[in-house]
Order: C-alpha cells, then structure tokens, then sequence
C-alpha cells in the first residue's frame, strides 16, 4: 500500500514541478492602455443541489463489473478519485489491473507537446504501462492478449485538436478488432456549454483532427464513445461494445473547474476556456506562451515590436516546452491572462477578432501563416478544419461571413449530436 500512495504522489509531483519552472518575463507599459487587461469575473460556482460525482468516483457502479476479470486502464494524472488516482483507489479494492495505457503526455503527464513515449514498466507498482503516443497508437493484439475490458479514464476539454479522443477512438478501435469491451468513465466537459467552429473537412484529417466534428464540439467522452459508434465512423465500421459510467448530476451548462490541470500546458482554468480559440495560433508565426508559464494565454511575436505594449520572453521548460518559438527573443502582442471568460459563455462563439487583428497589425503578412518557418508552426487548416479560413483572414473578410462559411455543417452536426447525448 505504500507503493501505491508513492505512485500517487509521484503523479502529482510531476505536474508540480512543471508549474514551478521559470520561463517568462513580462512587462506593461503603463502608458499605454491595454484593451485586453479587463476585469476578469472568473467563472460562475455551480449551483447548490445534488453532489455531482464524475464516473471514475461512483465505484459502486463499475467494481461489480470487474470482478474475476483481467484490466487494463487507459489513465494519465488526470485520473483520479478525489485526491487519489483511480489506479491507486481500485487497486486497493482488489481490482486485478495487468496494463496500464498512457497517451500524449504519458501516463505520468511529465512529456511535451508532440513528444514521442516509450513503453515502460512502472517502477511504483510493477505494472506494464504502454505508450499510445510512441511507436503506435492503436494497441496491438499483444498488448490486448491478456486484457478481458479496457477502462478509459481521462479529462477532456472538449476540443477537436485535443488528442485524448482520438486515443479513445485508437483504443475503441482496438477492442472491437478483438472483441473486448471499453468501459469509461466519464468526466465533464469544461467547454461543454457552447458548440462552434467549422466541422472538420475530411480533407485536412489528422493526428489532431480525426472525425468530422466542429472545433468545440459540446461532447463528453462517453457521448464521443456513443458518436464513434452510431455513425460508423470506428475503423471499417466496426463497432465497439461499450459501458458508460455516467457522471452524476451533470448538465453540459454546469461550470466545472478541473481539480488537476490536464495536460501541462493546459494549467489554469483560463487556458483551459481560452484553448479553442488560442490553440488556432498553433498554426501561425507567432508564439502562443509556449516556453512561459502562461502558455495560450498570451500571444505574440518580435516582429510586432511597436504594435503591442505588452511583451513576453519565451524560455525553455522542461516538461512544457523544451524549444518554444522565438526562444530568447522579447515577444510583442496580447495579454489574454485576465480576459474575462465568461464572455464565452453569453456569446456561445470562438473568437475570431484575436487572430484577425494580429493579421492586420502583422508587418510580415507573407509569414503569418507560413509553417515552413519553424517546426513549432504547423498548418492552420489542420486547426480550423477547412481550406478556406487562412484566405478569408489574408482578404479582411468579415467575421460574419466567416461564420456563415461554416453552415450548413455546424447546424447539421448540432442536430446530429442530439442523438448521442447522456446529459441536458
């Protein structure tokens, strides 16, 4: 039992040590007024009534389930009942886990971005962990040989360009070739309470972008598992047996701060609402605080030197990002930090008007977009999803007719969704 407390703190630990890294050095200046600096209200406290309770912590409901067979737990530092990991608590219960499964990041979270994982054994309980984020991502036969049911449990935020869904569409995938059933535990959805951006044109598929669905999809895991499923959309059409272990008294609309940062860029709850719309800046010359502790919080680029009174300095974190944009150099641009989230709560939409200004401020428009500059830029059609968004922003088209650009997919998928959906 020591051991697994052992584990438990290690897990937590990592995620420690990688808020405490230095990495960004920040001015204001005071004489020029800052339009994004603007009272935050944070975000609204759900309101009283019943406990709410994630899937992973109604026990009663899936250790029945488990008995006599042999498990296999696709988690990462997220996973966790209360402040212990579920693979701590279960194994506690008695639960017989033979393999556990890590995705981007790891299972214990302390890799970057885009960092290959290797298998391991982990050296705290002796178990098997294998990497999805390595040299495959879909597990193998062997790794299924002596596995009886996949237990998925892992935060979300809701995005398209999130990997986790596609890991639960690997694994989903997997088992069903093998005919092993996917237990998930479901967990909220931080950005569930609005759906928008263009649905993915099949076109741009890729390893942030596999099915076609908007950019913020309004979806739990468990409600993606039953979407994989009902369009057909698993590898060759095949389907997956799946079990959902409910959150309980849980409405897409409730706010919900996460108890662990999901990845360890995503380390506030102002990046975790923020994402959808910043992460888009992946797919520009400009440093999105990748190498500051502030990562899609805060945007900029040297170029932009006497465009923008605010500055940044990107740094390299280990564990976060070892070699960020513009390492070194002072970056200019827009302090998003204490922009006030709940806006995206009354306008239900992405902004838009971030990336169109620093466009039209941009004195290197010829590189804005261009990916060939760095390795730390990829596509912008890989992010928003279709061919058209990076001429429509070179144009100076409207946001309206941006918007209007992306019906009538957006309606249909919206009504699509419908079908699958285990909560109001």
């Amino acid at each position: 039992m020591k051991k697994l407390s052992v584990l438990f703190t290690s897990l937590l630990t990592v995620f420690a040590l990688a808020a405490c890294g230095q990495g960004v050095k920040v001015k204001l200046n005071p004489n020029v007024p800052n339009p994004y600096k603007v009272k935050a209200e944070n975000i609204d406290k759900p309101k009283a009534g019943k406990k709410f309770m994630t899937g992973a912590e109604q026990t009663e409901k899936y250790l029945p389930l488990l008995k006599g067979k042999r498990i296999g737990m696709v988690v990462n530092p997220t996973s966790i009942i209360g402040n212990v990991t579920v693979v701590d608590s279960i194994l506690k219960r008695g639960v017989n886990i033979v393999k556990i499964f890590g995705p981007e990041h790891g299972f214990r979270g302390d890799a970057s971005a885009g960092v290959s994982v290797d298998d391991a054994v982990d050296t705290k309980t002796g178990i098997k962990a294998i990497s999805l984020y390595g040299k495959h991502s879909t597990p193998t036969k062997e790794d299924l040989a002596d596995v009886d049911i996949m237990i998925f449990d892992i935060q979300d935020v809701g995005v398209r360009f999130y990997t986790y869904m596609n890991t639960l569409q690997h694994v989903m995938e997997a088992c069903a070739r093998d005919g092993k059933e996917v237990m998930i535990l479901d967990r909220p959805n931080p950005n569930g309470f609005y759906i928008d951006g263009p649905v993915l044109d099949p076109k741009y598929k890729s390893g942030i972008g596999l099915q076609p669905i908007p950019i913020v999809h309004g979806l739990t895991l468990g409600e993606y598992a039953q979407m994989l499923n009902g369009e057909g959309w698993l590898k060759d059409k095949m389907k997956c047996k799946i079990t959902v272990i409910k959150n309980a008294n849980y409405t897409h609309d409730m706010p919900y701060v996460l108890p662990v940062k999901p990845s360890p860029n995503l380390n506030t709850q102002q990046s975790i609402l923020l994402y959808p719309t910043t992460c888009l800046f992946e797919g520009t010359y400009l440093n999105h605080g990748r190498g500051t502790q502030y990562p899609f919080t805060i945007v900029g680029a040297p170029y932009l030197k006497g465009k923008f009174a605010f500055s940044f300095t990107p740094k390299s974190i280990k564990g976060m990002s070892e070699t960020p944009l513009f390492m070194n150099e002072v970056c200019y641009g827009l302090d998003l930090r204490n922009y006030d989230v709940s806006n995206f709560r009354k306008t239900k939409m992405l902004n838009l008007s971030w990336i169109m200004e620093l466009y039209k401020a941009s004195p290197r428009k010829e590189d804005f977009f261009n990916n060939k500059l760095s390795a730390e830029v990829g596509t912008i059609e890989a992010r928003i999803g279709v061919g058209n968004f990076r001429q429509q922003i070179i144009d100076g088209v409207s946001e309206k007719e941006i918007r209007a650009s992306w019906e009538p997919g957006l309606s249909q998928y919206k009504q699509m969704r419908k079908k699958y959906l285990l909560y109001p």
